[in-house]
């Protein structure tokens, strides 16, 4: 159960792992076609933990290799295996004049739900936006996925919508077309 994990930071050799979660939440949300990432391009911007880290030193994200963003994966124990992954980044708030955590991916292997790993790693998120001074720590989810919303509301995480703001994104050609205007 989750007293039993723990959460590290990927290294460069989890890259196959995390791309295949990847692959497995695209699966999942109905859009692995919209998958993009390979591993070099998540070798070349990703941030990792030292190779030969000593598992004994407490884990730092601020030890991690530059990059854009970093990965904590949650190990379940006594299997030792990489049970899922929180993909996140730091984020600023002009009104807070504080830096904060998002929540890019989270993905607990089928075969290890329900034991409490999705909120441990919420938790070590939780932490990490504290250690930087983090004012905040939010994520977006599928308005379909009515479990993970429940799960999000609810007493062990206690997030909240918010109704008040929509999600907006230009992305591919569109991007392109807005980055040449002038």
């Amino acid at each position: 159960m989750a007293d039993e994990a723990t959460v590290r930071l990927a290294t460069r050799e989890d890259v196959p792992s995390i791309l295949s979660m990847i692959r497995d939440l695209a699966i999942f949300e109905n859009a692995l076609d919209a998958v993009e990432a390979t591993e070099e391009m998540l070798l070349n911007t990703l941030s990792f933990a030292p190779s030969s880290a000593d598992s004994s030193k407490p884990m730092n994200p601020a030890d991690a290799s530059p990059g854009y963003a970093k990965t904590f994966l949650l190990m379940a124990q006594p299997e030792n295996t990489i049970a899922g992954m929180a993909l996140y980044y730091t984020t600023y708030s002009t009104w807070q004049a504080k830096p904060g955590v998002y929540l890019e991916d989270l993905y607990i292997k089928p075969e290890f739900r329900r034991r409490g790993y999705a909120t441990v790693l919420l938790q070590e998120l939780a932490k990490e936006a504290e250690r930087i001074g983090g004012g905040r720590l939010e994520w977006s989810c599928l308005k379909w996925n009515e479990n993970a919303l429940k799960f999000y509301e609810g007493e062990s995480v206690g997030a909240r919508q918010m109704e008040e703001w929509t999600g907006l994104r230009v992305d591919g050609n569109g991007l392109t077309k807005l980055a040449c205007k002038r």
